[in-house]
């Protein structure tokens, strides 16, 4: 048995310490994640490039986005989390369904899913891992993509995953993240978080795509001067948290992929803070967060970013403050939340809602019980002071 299981490492590239806790898990989840951010980059650069996108962008029930991006990662993902660990074991809440694909107006775009999805599992050997033969078909794509049907809970273990996070920036050409998570027995113990439009580097962070373009052009594809996008990562109880490069074009994944630690920022003086938060309005209150600000002392405009690159920018120290209230009846999903939480509080951080309790992931698809909204600081001190002027401030607010 222990001589099958370490073919099996060596098949998909898993050279791990097994005495070390969820390592191979998240060895298994950081690969998938740069697959899958590979993937979502030619498909965004397609969307940028041709204006003739109608068959790979629609909207679901709610009017929100979705591509052919969304479903993709999702099929991509649930492969190799079932080819690494074996099908009967892996459980998967995700954010999409089939149930667009398989109507019968929609054979265009389920071919085109079904192409981006074999596109990418054709370099799958880049990323140490095994690719299908033959490729997959419609049914094989269907079916991957339908077993990521958990509706998580309090026991047992399950995978959360956000295929295309922000997919409105995505579309846009902007920021957006692709975010996997395992949660066990109600308690998240890893998260890995790609972002293929957040540069490695803070000071290309304002840049955007379109420079990239140009950079690109100018710049040999081995120079460290720009590094487009980022993984970051970490596992329950490490008091670590990871970064590294999105795998270039032609070069073979090796662990860790010039990776390097992250922290949270020092600054917990809000006069000198950068405080996120989301771009849509419907999304959180722009006026109730800015009253925020003014009452504890935050004066640098906010960096308003798409998707939970907002939890990258806190963890690595590029932000101090992340701050969500949503208007009422508005129900948080576990997937927008679970990887980017375990990434702040490895790297240093804090997030709890805005009672100042911690996030509760055990209740299946949603943040049951959240106390007003979210609040994610870089430090104790900084968060404390957010609490105590939510507090305040509650009772007057029309949220």
């Amino acid at each position: 048995m222990e001589e099958e299981e370490e073919d099996k490492q060596k098949k998909f590239g898993l050279f791990c310490d097994p005495e070390e806790e969820y390592i191979k898990e998240l060895d298994v989840a950081v690969r998938a994640v740069q697959m899958a951010c590979s993937l979502c980059q030619r498909v965004q650069d397609t969307l940028i490039s041709n204006t003739r996108t109608n068959h790979q962008v629609h909207s679901k029930d709610d009017n929100s986005p979705v591509t052919v991006a969304d479903w993709s990662v999702q099929a991509v993902v649930s492969w190799v989390l079932s080819e690494c660990f074996g099908s009967e074991n892996v459980s998967i809440v995700a954010e999409e369904d089939v149930q667009t694909l398989s109507k019968a107006n929609a054979s265009g775009l389920l071919e085109a899913v079904v192409e981006t999805v074999n596109e990418c599992l054709a370099e799958a050997p880049r990323f140490g891992v095994q690719k299908p033969i033959p490729a997959l078909g419609t049914s094989e794509v269907l079916e991957i993509i339908s077993r990521c049907n958990s509706i998580g809970g309090p026991t047992g273990r399950f995978w959360v995953l956000d295929p295309v996070d922000g997919t409105l920036g995505f579309v846009r050409g902007d920021q957006y993240a692709v975010a996997l998570a395992l949660i066990e027995d109600g308690e998240v113990v890893l998260g890995v978080l790609g972002c293929p439009n957040y540069p490695m580097r803070k000071e290309w962070l304002s840049y955007h795509h379109r420079y990239h373009r140009i950079i690109s052009k100018l710049t040999p594809p081995t120079s460290e001067t720009w590094n487009k996008g980022c993984v970051l990562y970490a596992k329950r109880g490490s008091r670590e948290a990871w970064m590294q490069p999105l795998l270039q074009a032609n070069k073979m994944f090796v662990w860790p992929n010039h990776a390097k630690r992250v922290s949270v920022s020092s600054i917990d003086n809000p006069a000198l803070a950068t405080f996120c938060e989301p771009v849509e309005k419907a999304n959180s209150s722009h006026s109730f967060t800015a009253g925020l600000a003014h009452s504890v002392g935050l004066r640098k405009q906010p960096l308003r970013v798409y998707s939970m690159v907002k939890y990258a920018a806190i963890a690595r120290g590029d932000a101090e403050l992340f701050m969500k209230f949503a208007r009422a009846g508005y129900k948080e999903k576990i997937w927008d939340h679970a990887a980017g939480v375990i990434i702040i509080q490895e790297a240093g951080g804090v997030v709890t809602d805005a009672g100042g309790r911690p996030l509760d992931f055990s209740k299946g698809l949603y943040l049951k019980g959240l106390d007003r909204g979210i609040v994610a600081c870089s430090g104790a001190t900084l968060h404390g002071k957010i609490i105590d002027a939510v507090d305040a401030s509650w009772g007057s607010s029309s949220l």
